[in-house]
């Protein structure tokens, strides 16, 4: 695992929701909509901030399931 400079990481954002991200292992994961926990692979110490690469939350089968169910914060950003 890397881990990635405090710096670096705040200026990163998820770019379906447009939160921060916190690092957890190998993985980006968006703060927000709280609780939804969109996540992104670190693959080589490289963030991958590729809608189709992140990982959906449990219970979430495709992109468009996230995005009707937290249609209200992800237009919020």
């Amino acid at each position: 695992m890397d881990t990635l400079a405090p710096l670096i990481l705040s200026l990163y954002r998820c770019p379906l929701t447009r939160s921060p991200l916190r690092q957890e292992g190998d993985w980006l994961i968006a703060e927000r909509p709280e609780g939804a926990g969109l996540r992104y692979p670190i693959r080589d110490g490289i963030p991958v901030l590729l809608m189709g690469e992140a990982k959906l939350p449990d219970g979430i089968a495709t992109l468009a399931d996230f995005k009707q169910r937290y249609a209200v914060a992800v237009a919020v950003g």
